[in-house]
């Protein structure tokens, strides 16, 4: 039942919806794309084809991401014990974590060449093994240093989980569907995040953390193997056209008013998701760590939630006419106002406010629907790596900084004081709202139906 559920949600009344936006008749396949991506334009004609595209494409990216966000997000969990195992202060915990991003960020620009240029499937997969390698050596580390390049090599080997993804999307799928396919895929790929909290708790009491990571190890050598056998191959992009698509996207005035927005509110969100909003819950509010861990399951259920209900607003709102971009600044502006109340401990429920936090993460779902209205799919791998550049450096620097931050106050029993946090967290806000600004100014002088924009002619 569910996966007709998806089935029906992605291709029902898709060529219907292209026919009233293009003409009486489906778009006709371009010239570039002939066998899989040709085929999907006829998708909704043919239930056999809707299936194999969502079991050779779209379920095998779904768990690739889940495994990104897994990895992601568990050193939330892992934090303590690592701590108090290695004897790690709160720099090198956020030195730790946030090197994740660092690698992360690093191989956007690469990877997003490669996937306009090979295809998401032969990427994903070989990355996928590097992943597998980086969680086999954090398991079988003995100190700092060689966490720290297990964790970097994770990093590197998930990096094209998320624009790996939105490429196959795009390649494969009716371009009307977009948002809501992000929203399915950031979804169901957040559920590692729920994975990365109460149940992962339960299996480093039962296995301990070295094992736990050569479980993972595992799944992610299992999850490169099936992208690899399963997914079927992309015609590649001319090589002089990839260089050039990448100076177009740099070049987009709407690129640089949307980047900073869009890296600063879901970079952060991803940091404290990743790693601080554990250390807020057990020093500021002073939660036991059954109380921090029900937060953070809490957290990855919103996350999971927020990323198909962004999903499904996006396409009706675009149905009438609104583009993400309204939808996106309301979000930031909601995220802003939250994090206002968390460092003024505003008499609100604790886990109402860092559930939004967490929600804001899935507004990748929006941002990247906002690029597949600026840029044509021949530009989408160079497109989405170049803003997810952004999210991750974000995410790398709030992590990192944060912890800096920190250490300028002496802790008292193991725990820093709320000033600190307050400190950390009201510094970074200042350029939310700078960014939020720079965004949303053009857009206020504009009617909602001013502010859509049809996808890009791929003719």
């Amino acid at each position: 039942m569910a996966f007709q559920a998806i089935q029906a949600a992605l291709f029902t009344d898709s060529v219907a919806d292209r026919g009233i936006k293009e003409g009486d008749a489906p778009v006709a396949p371009r010239q570039s794309e002939r066998t899989w991506p040709a085929a999907s334009r006829q998708v909704a004609k043919d239930p056999v084809e809707n299936r194999s595209l969502i079991l050779r494409v779209f379920l095998p990216f779904v768990a690739g991401y889940y495994i990104a966000y897994l990895f992601r997000t568990i050193n939330a969990v892992m934090a303590a014990p690592l701590a108090t195992e290695l004897g790690l202060g709160a720099d090198d915990l956020g030195l730790l974590t946030s090197v994740y991003f660092l690698t992360f960020a690093a191989a956007q620009i690469p990877i997003g060449i490669l996937l306009d240029r090979h295809g998401p499937r032969r990427v994903q997969s070989v990355l996928l093994v590097i992943a597998a390698v980086g969680s086999t050596l954090f398991a079988v580390s003995d100190h700092f240093w060689m966490l720290l390049v297990g964790r970097a090599l994770i990093g590197l080997g998930v990096a094209s989980a998320m624009t790996g993804g939105l490429k196959a999307l795009v390649l494969w799928f009716p371009g009307d569907r977009v948002p809501l396919l992000n929203g399915l895929m950031v979804m169901l790929g957040a559920l590692g995040a729920v994975t990365a909290t109460l149940p992962a708790d339960l299996l480093l009491d039962w296995i301990g953390w070295r094992e736990l990571f050569g479980l993972f190890a595992g799944l992610t050598a299992a999850s490169a193997a099936i992208v690899y056998l399963i997914v079927p191959e992309a015609t590649p992009a001319a090589t002089g056209a990839v260089s050039v698509g990448l100076r177009k996207v740099y070049a987009d005035r709407r690129f640089w008013r949307l980047a900073p927005l869009s890296a600063s509110c879901i970079g952060t969100a991803w940091a404290l998701q990743g790693l601080w909003a554990a250390q807020w819950l057990k020093d500021v509010e002073g939660l036991d760590r059954a109380g921090v861990v029900f937060h953070l399951f809490a957290m990855a259920v919103a996350l999971s939630l927020g990323a198909i209900l962004l999903g499904v607003a996006a396409d009706r709102l675009r149905r009438r006419g609104v583009g993400p971009e309204v939808l996106l600044g309301l979000v930031a502006a909601l995220f802003i106002a939250t994090q206002f109340a968390l460092i003024l401990r505003l008499p609100l429920p604790s886990y109402l406010q860092w559930a939004v936090v967490a929600a804001v993460g899935a507004a990748t779902v929006l941002s990247f629907t906002i690029l597949a209205e600026y840029f044509p799919k021949q530009l989408a791998g160079r497109a989405n790596g170049a803003l997810n550049l952004f999210h991750i450096a974000v995410a790398f620097a709030v992590q990192y900084t944060t912890g800096v931050v920190l250490q300028h106050w002496t802790p008292e029993a193991g725990h820093y004081p709320e000033i600190a946090y307050q400190t950390a967290f009201a510094l970074n806000l200042a350029l939310q709202i700078v960014a939020w600004i720079w965004f949303a100014l053009p857009w206020a002088f504009l009617r909602p139906s001013a502010v859509y924009r049809r996808r890009p002619s791929e003719s």
